[in-house]
């Protein structure tokens, strides 16, 4: 409902002061940064997994999300307790955010 009242907002400045724990910043380069759950080493990345309609995605330049549409989102989760990202492996290991876009939801909704 939040990304249907502003679609000009990006899919992670819809994140920003939504959910607990979660930072989203401008880059440098101008992109945008997700945290999950702060910093980690600086040899290892920070960036969370993002899990869209069941397949794992890279983000584009800065950690843009720019490939996906937010009328064609469903739901957006943020997943950040260890026992909900366990089944990422060390992927999942800084968060997960899942989205499920509405194409999705009709191929599992039975007819």
């Amino acid at each position: 409902e939040d990304i249907q009242r502003a679609p000009a907002q990006s899919i992670e400045e819809h994140l920003r002061g939504k959910v607990a724990g979660v930072t989203v910043t401008r880059t440098a380069e101008g992109g945008i940064a997700v945290r999950i759950r702060g910093a980690t080493s600086i040899y290892g990345s920070s960036e969370p997994l993002y899990v869209l309609d069941g397949v794992p995605i890279t983000p584009g330049p800065g950690g843009s999300l720019t490939g996906i549409d937010p009328y064609d989102i469903e739901s957006i989760k943020v997943l950040k307790d260890p026992a909900d990202t366990a089944m990422y492996g060390m992927r999942g290991a800084n968060g997960v955010i899942v989205i499920t876009t509405k194409r999705a939801m009709r191929r599992t909704k039975p007819s």
